[in-house]
């Protein structure tokens, strides 16, 4: 149970850092801070449930876009997002090319490192397989 919280935090910290940087750094990418904690759930359940979809579906159909993953489950997850009102807006190609990309690899080097900045005891328990 507590590994699993540990990746929900991962998973919404992640998503967070995500779409600040995005919005701080994409020109036409922006979301609104009362619309920001429904984007950044939506965004981080998408992701998480898409990406195995994706991986899984890829092994089997088209192992040679499986590198490319990551950015599409983020696409989609964006578009998604996008959808919901008063919080996200994506406006233009461009935006869309460089806020996938961008949040991509925020929200991967999140992944790698917001579980070394919880308390130890608790990324522990989480590194810790069951039996």
């Amino acid at each position: 149970m507590i590994r699993f919280l540990l990746r929900v935090v991962v998973f919404l910290g992640s998503a967070a850092l995500g779409l600040l940087v995005a919005a701080l750094l994409v020109p036409n990418f922006s979301v609104t801070v009362s619309g920001f904690l429904a984007t950044m759930v939506v965004f981080a359940v998408v992701q998480s449930v898409i990406t195995p979809f994706l991986s899984k579906t890829f092994t089997k159909r088209a192992p040679i876009l499986l590198g490319g993953i990551g950015l599409i489950s983020t696409f989609i997850a964006l578009f998604v997002a996008n959808l919901v009102p008063y919080g996200l807006s994506i406006r233009g190609i461009q935006a869309w090319v460089f806020a996938t990309l961008l949040v991509w690899v925020v929200t991967s080097v999140a992944t790698l490192l917001l579980p070394k900045l919880l308390p130890s005891s608790a990324a522990k328990r989480s590194a810790k397989p069951r039996s």
